[in-house]
């Protein structure tokens, strides 16, 4: 067994690094104040080639696969969630594709977002449809072309406004079915007519990412369009579970990067002839968290692992959960115990705590909220996929 990564990883885990340090660490309070598209640090991930590192060579990618995402995404996220959402979404909607599309689907589509000529979006929850994914309403009927027509509305769909097209899913059997083959999945065009941009959600957090609505009116779909065959609904669970560990990273890097920061200022400031680190409840404190983040890690580059040797099926699906789970509910808890560690200074915008604290808890809801991960984890160990006997 072993813990090394590659050295392909370990450089591009440093390059990262230096990128974050250089780049995003001093565009992060901008984006958040000013919540405009950082569209420099777009370019500069196309320039350097991380919008490519999930999608196979052939497809114009680098084939760096799902823990070379992780790794990436993690170094971002300790300065900027916003930015590092921007990578994610080169996967989460190609995903599908990847998984299900047919060779023109994955060279039309996907190889446009790993070269960033084009970018893309996801499109599942509706308004009155988060977690409850088979009580979608969006409705796809058959037109005489043997194609589809599309009517209906998706919600809080990050980066709706940035791409160019959509991974959208949508009922192909009757709209009051709860049956999981009454669900199929389609590649969307922003362009097509009957496709447009509803209200722009404003968020507490994770601002700079336009999240919002995807207006359906009539959509004319062609066959080649459907993402694999009718009955997609398997699809989008096998492209959620594959995005666990992506998800997870974001919430391993806004630890880190929270920690690192409440650390530094800790050795720093006095308090009653002393440093607030040389308190041992202040220490105990710092060595809670960063276990809990080492724990994180582990679990977050084992799913990782799992997810890019195919393994992101339903007798892998607890593993994948625990990753997104835990290292996102150790966001919201390494934010607020960081925040306090710098009282009254940590609530201020001279800081980034406050920033960190209100990224922190979109991740506990996007993608699976705690519950639903709980609930897939539980299922897993009541259904023996997870045992240790």
């Amino acid at each position: 067994m072993n813990f090394d990564l590659s050295p392909e990883l370990a450089e591009l885990q440093a390059t990262v690094r230096k990128i974050s340090r250089e780049r995003v660490l001093p565009r992060a309070r901008e984006i958040d104040s000013t919540e405009e598209y950082p569209q420099d640090l777009f370019d500069l991930f196309v320039e350097t080639g991380l919008t490519g590192l999930v999608v196979p060579e052939e497809y114009g990618g680098s084939g760096a696969g799902i823990l070379g995402l992780t790794i990436a995404i993690e170094e971002i996220a300790k300065y900027s969630n916003a930015a590092a959402l921007m990578l994610l979404l080169t996967r989460l909607p190609t995903g599908p594709v990847l998984i299900a599309g047919t060779e023109d689907q994955k060279k039309k589509y996907v190889t446009p977002v790993a070269t960033g000529e084009q970018r893309a979006a996801f499109g599942l929850s509706e308004p009155s449809v988060g977690s409850d994914v088979v009580g979608m309403r969006t409705r796809a009927t058959p037109d005489e072309a043997g194609g589809w027509v599309l009517d209906g509305v998706k919600c809080w769909m990050s980066g709706v406004a940035q791409a160019d097209w959509y991974c959208v899913f949508a009922k192909t059997g009757p709209v009051e079915s709860r049956d999981h083959s009454s669900i199929s999945a389609f590649v969307v065009e922003r362009s097509w007519p009957g496709v447009s941009v509803g209200r722009l959600d404003s968020k507490m957090g994770v601002k700079g990412i336009d999240t919002g609505e995807l207006l359906l009116d009539g959509v004319h779909v062609p066959a080649e369009n459907m993402i694999g065959e009718v009955g997609g609904f398997r699809l989008a669970m096998l492209g959620l579970n594959s995005m666990r560990p992506v998800v997870a990273a974001r919430g391993i890097g806004l630890a880190e990067g929270a920690l690192m920061y409440a650390v530094e200022y800790m050795k720093e400031r006095p308090a009653f002839g002393r440093t607030i680190a040389d308190f041992q409840g202040m220490q105990w404190k710092v060595a809670e968290l960063a276990a809990e983040l080492e724990a994180a890690r582990l679990l977050t580059y084992r799913a990782a692992w799992l997810a890019d040797q195919g393994k992101f099926g339903r007798e892998w699906v607890p593993y994948l959960s625990m990753a997104k789970y835990y290292a996102t509910e150790l966001a919201v808890k390494a934010s607020s115990e960081c925040l306090q560690m710098l009282g009254a200074a940590g609530y201020m915008k001279d800081h980034p705590m406050e920033l960190y604290y209100r990224d922190a808890k979109q991740l506990t809801i996007v993608e699976g909220t705690s519950q639903v991960q709980l609930n897939l984890i539980a299922r897993g160990v009541l259904d023996h996929d997870l045992w240790w006997d």
